[in-house]
């Protein structure tokens, strides 16, 4: 009978402690400061711990698919999320395209730089992105200096980074002339300024999406904390912080 007991005591402790593992959000590098500031309230409103791994959403992404036990999965762009759902980690009926952003064009604070438009980057020698062939930040930039018609003229002067936070750094550093990030990564630093903010209809739609996933330690809590995004408080917080609601795709109506 003891030992019964004792295995009874072993399974409720193994369930509590199953229960207290951390809902584990896979995110953008651009939204580490909104997730931060909303995490005490998810906790307050569920009882769910969190924790981050933020990061460029290539990366993000391949670690998703490769087995990383992440509950759940905010990327910086649509295309991100694909491979996700392809391999059968997205959870049916979870998914939301949670917010937007704008591309702007940044110079360090003390440049005396004018840029008026996508062909003002032309003839500098340093232009920063995130990495163009892969990270969401450089593939919205290349698409809007692209179609600006620029981009062959751009591309031989363009330093790739692993992220768009990376690419923030190196303009507040000086060591480039100028950069393209996300509005909301322009605003994290005073070492940097405005140059230019690319035109809605100018720029690629930008969408983040939201999912939850399904081989995580807590996968309840992962759907808690998609269903958490969409709530009027979390979605104050991200418009404070510069982010803009989702446009609807051409063609269709607004909500």
């Amino acid at each position: 009978m003891r030992l019964s007991w004792l295995g009874l005591l072993v399974a409720v402790w193994a369930g509590a402690a199953r229960a207290e593992d951390p809902v584990l959000v896979f995110a953008a590098s651009s939204t580490t400061e909104a997730l931060q500031a909303l995490a005490p309230a998810f906790q307050r409103e569920t009882g769910h711990r969190v924790r981050f791994a933020f990061g460029a959403s290539s990366d993000l992404s391949r670690q998703v698919v490769a087995g990383a036990p992440a509950d759940a999965f905010l990327s910086a762009d649509e295309a991100k999320l694909e491979p996700v759902e392809r391999a059968g980690l997205a959870r049916p009926g979870s998914r939301v395209d949670l917010v937007s952003n704008r591309l702007v064009v940044i110079v360090p604070v003390a440049s005396t730089l004018e840029v008026k438009g996508a062909a003002g980057l032309k003839g500098l020698r340093r232009v920063v992105l995130a990495e163009p062939a892969a990270v969401p930040a450089g593939v919205y930039a290349k698409a809007w200096l692209t179609q600006a018609g620029v981009w062959k003229d751009v591309a031989p002067t363009v330093v790739p980074t692993a992220d768009v936070r990376a690419a923030l750094a190196a303009v507040a550093a000086g060591r480039v002339d100028a950069g393209v990030v996300y509005a909301t990564d322009a605003a994290q630093s005073k070492k940097v300024r405005v140059a230019f903010t690319v035109p809605e209809g100018e720029a690629p739609r930008i969408v983040y999406p939201a999912v939850a996933l399904t081989r995580g330690k807590a996968p309840e809590g992962g759907l808690a904390f998609v269903r958490f995004l969409q709530t009027e408080g979390a979605r104050a917080e991200f418009r404070q912080r510069g982010f803009l609601d989702v446009s609807p795709r051409k063609g269709q109506p607004s909500p």
